[in-house]
């Protein structure tokens, strides 16, 4: 019997499982077959008190990532060693006990209880974890618990919006660095960022919608994102242009008009050039120019720390004072509020299983 050409013949089609049509693969139909899976939260993370002694520990480790500085090492050591970690940590400590709390740091504390939150949302059948890059507890010991799981696949969600080399970049690479030495690689979803994301666009739009119901609308609003170097944009970080997506998008469902909104970049470190206009220059710059009142919102941050608790609330809103403004407002992060917990769950959902 001749044989149609690019077909397989009818007997060896009926010996065949069933198919499943799966994006643009085709998948067999065990592929369906539910498997453990793991789902590992990422944040920056936090020293574990607000001392000198232990800000140093975290900085040094923090610092010493080349994904952070990209300074050739032989010369950043020097700088690091001799004239950072010696006045740095101080000056942070001091920051960081004008926002510690009774459980401690609030990074930490929120990102516990969204992982908890997370957890009762996604049900038994999913173990999830939080890894902090640096300091505790640990993207390795996360991942010892969820191998202690003995789970098949593994989901890694950085609480990062906006793609930086610096955050997700780093994010990838110490998770890698954990499961080389593992003899059983899970199958892995690595969630690169959310700038877009229409369920995150909600959130951040709600959530101002309903501070300005509650405590009153200023007369410009600000979308403040962490600064980033200059140079890593030019060498092809994304993170300028999505945070210039996550900013319209928001402002878009706000309905804002453009002189009701600006983007800003705040947290800079050194001398280098880095993403501007720079929020602290800006806020002074309203408030000489007679804009009384400003309203703050950071968008980039997955939970209130450091850089909204006591460089936005607290240093620029004094600058803001002290330049002629009266009030500056600062919009919470989405911290653990339920809908938070919705958009980490449909990200879940929608990643590759």
């Amino acid at each position: 019997m001749k044989k149609q050409s690019g077909s397989l013949p009818q007997d060896v089609k009926s010996s065949l499982p069933p198919f499943t049509k799966r994006g643009n693969l085709v998948a067999t139909t065990p592929l369906t077959t539910p498997k453990k899976t793991g789902v590992l939260l990422i944040n920056l993370g936090t020293p574990a008190a607000p001392t000198p002694k232990a800000v140093r520990k975290y900085l040094a480790e923090f610092l010493s990532d080349p994904r952070v500085v990209e300074i050739p090492t032989c010369i950043w050591k020097i700088i690091l060693h001799a004239i950072v970690l010696r006045i740095r940590p101080r000056q942070s400590a001091k920051k960081y006990q004008l926002i510690w709390t009774t459980e401690g740091s609030p990074l930490l504390a929120i990102s516990k209880q969204q992982v908890i939150l997370l957890q009762e949302k996604l049900g038994s059948e999913i173990q999830v974890e939080l890894g902090m890059r640096y300091g505790e507890p640990s993207i390795a010991s996360a991942l010892e618990k969820l191998r202690a799981q003995k789970i098949e696949q593994l989901i890694v969600l950085p609480l990062y919006p906006q793609y930086a080399a610096a955050t997700i970049g780093s994010s990838f690479d110490a998770v890698m660095r954990v499961l080389q030495s593992w003899r059983y690689v899970p199958a892995v979803s690595f969630i690169n960022g959310y700038a877009d994301f229409p369920p995150y666009i909600k959130a951040i739009a709600d959530s101002i919608t309903q501070h300005w119901q509650t405590k009153g609308r200023s007369e410009k609003l600000l979308f403040s994102f962490h600064g980033l170097p200059q140079r890593a944009v030019d060498l092809g970080d994304p993170y300028f242009q999505q945070c210039q997506t996550t900013a319209r998008l928001v402002a878009a469902a706000l309905q804002l008009k453009e002189h009701e909104w600006q983007l800003v970049f705040q947290s800079r470190f050194g001398k280098a050039n880095w993403l501007q206009p720079y929020c602290s220059a800006v806020l002074q710059d309203l408030a000489r120019n007679g804009i009384k009142a400003v309203d703050v919102v950071c968008p980039g941050f997955a939970a209130d720390c450091l850089e909204t608790l006591e460089e936005i609330s607290l240093t620029y809103a004094e600058e803001f004072k002290r330049a002629g403004g009266e009030k500056l407002s600062y919009i919470p992060a989405l911290n653990a509020q339920a809908e938070h917990i919705e958009i980490m769950t449909a990200l879940i959902v929608h990643s590759n299983f």
